[in-house]
């Protein structure tokens, strides 16, 4: 059967709705804790956690269990196009690091597992 011009509807693409919840790639994750496994190696952290919402999804990294995030990690998509949609924010909860890629923002963690090492 066919359908005349202009009278048809669209149908949304079954790819195309928005995700229930954030998460991190395979690759994102690998990078995240081949960091986080250097710096158990170093002494530096203990324990880690994630959590996905709909609008952000966090890694953190702890230096002991029931202490405060020494570092977290932020992936929020919805700020792809402007500042970056990766932000690094340290113990007391500044802004370290906002960028694009994800290289760029762990750069200060990696930094400072060189002076570590």
């Amino acid at each position: 059967m066919r359908v005349p011009p202009g009278d048809f509807t669209l149908l949304p693409f079954p790819g195309g709705a928005a995700p229930q919840q954030v998460g991190f790639e395979r690759v994102e994750l690998a990078r995240i804790l081949d960091l986080y496994g250097r710096m158990v190696a170093a002494g530096e952290w203990r324990d880690y956690a994630m959590d996905f919402t709909r609008d952000y999804a966090v890694f953190a990294a702890f230096r002991r269990t029931a202490d405060v995030p020494q570092m977290r990690l932020e992936k929020r998509p919805a700020l792809r196009n402007r500042q970056g949609m990766w932000a690094l924010f340290g113990e007391h909860g500044q802004v370290l690091k906002r960028g694009h890629e994800l290289a760029g923002v762990l750069a200060p963690m990696e930094r400072k597992l060189v002076k570590l090492v």
